[in-house]
């Protein structure tokens, strides 16, 4: 049986990284495994040495798995460089490797998870698990339920349309909104869009974790309760990439084009293939009335001659003009002024 994993993922297990940043140290060549060059897609077996810069990662290393639930202020930035003022790694000072599940902008603030499980992290940010995320938003000036449509709608931005998802109205400028992407910047994005500035964010659920009372600034570790409902939650969640991309939504096969019907019947007119008049010659131009020759037109005429018969005329060569001495619905006066419904008629419209 092979029990071997996959070498970002035992570097990731370790809480040294994330499998991003992983993937990274190892095509930097940073990465050595059993003494040689790692490279990606190699793997990890039971046994073998791992080390990253210099220090030794291996199994007897791997820390406790820990959850923690930050509130985070305004002015701290999500990221694991602490060479960048104000990061979240800084001012949490824990004393272990832990990384920030997700990014919450600078200048939001609100609930994030941090931790040393790459595996969980993974599986919540995968965009195809649609996993909740919800906030409360702050805007510059009031807000209708017309603007709460629109965005539960979606509203283009970054050359996409952003999902569905649930917006409830809390006050004059104030509403809820839950979302089940996350895009750079998305909900401040959206707000753009429909004319309104962000003054304020703050997200206080991601799945079944909550803010609650939690004070800004502080952090706690997951419950019990909450730790294993997470797991629960995230047990059928996507670990990688879907390898085929799902087709485009919205486009649809080619279509042929249709021929043009007679006003009065709503079949395609069988025989030759009807005469296609352009700007012009709807207009009654010159111009138009040139293009269109004689004999181009006689299909069109022998096709409405044929919509227009009788069943006992069906398969009948039925041409008006040499049947001058039958009775025909049409008078005179109609075949010269165009009758209600006639072909004649229904190019004067512009049809």
């Amino acid at each position: 049986m092979d029990n071997s994993i996959s070498l970002n993922k035992f570097i990731s297990d370790t809480g040294y990284c994330s499998r991003r940043e992983a993937d990274n140290l190892i095509t930097a060549g940073r990465v050595l495994l059993n003494n040689r060059p790692a490279v990606p897609g190699n793997r990890y077996k039971p046994g073998d040495t791992v080390e990253v810069d210099g220090s030794i990662m291996t199994a007897a290393k791997k820390d406790k798995r820990v959850y923690l639930v930050l509130n985070k202020p305004t002015g701290i930035t999500t990221t694991t460089e602490t060479h960048i003022k104000d990061n979240i790694i800084s001012f949490m000072g824990y004393p272990k490797r832990i990384f920030p599940v997700g990014r919450l902008d600078k200048d939001s603030e609100g609930l994030i998870i941090l931790t040393n499980d790459g595996d969980i992290i993974n599986k919540i940010l995968r965009a195809t698990n649609n996993h909740e995320k919800e906030y409360i938003v702050r805007v510059n000036k009031p807000i209708d339920h017309a603007f709460v449509q629109q965005m539960s709608q979606g509203v283009p931005i970054l050359d996409t349309r952003t999902l569905p998802c649930k917006v409830q109205m809390m006050g004059r400028q104030t509403f809820r909104i839950t979302l089940t992407q996350g895009l750079n910047r998305q909900i401040r994005r959206m707000c753009e869009y429909l004319g309104f500035n962000v003054v304020g964010l703050q997200r206080v659920r991601i799945m079944n974790i909550r803010l609650d009372k939690l004070a800004l600034g502080k952090w706690r570790y997951l419950s019990d309760a909450e730790l294993s409902l997470l797991m629960e939650n995230v047990a059928d969640s996507n670990k990688e990439h879907s390898e085929s991309k799902p087709a485009a939504r919205g486009k649809k096969a080619a279509s042929h084009p249709k021929e043009p019907v007679h006003p009065k019947s709503g079949d395609t007119p069988k025989g030759p293939k009807p005469v296609r008049y352009d700007k012009a010659a709807k207009t009654g131009s010159k111009e138009g009335k040139q293009q269109t020759s004689k004999a181009s037109e006689k299909p069109w005429r022998r096709e409405t001659a044929a919509q227009k018969s009788t069943p006992s005329r069906q398969g009948k060569d039925f041409r008006p003009e040499k049947n001058k001495g039958k009775k025909n619905d049409t008078s005179k006066n109609e075949k010269r002024t165009g009758a209600k419904g006639s072909f004649k008629n229904y190019r004067s419209k512009g049809r």
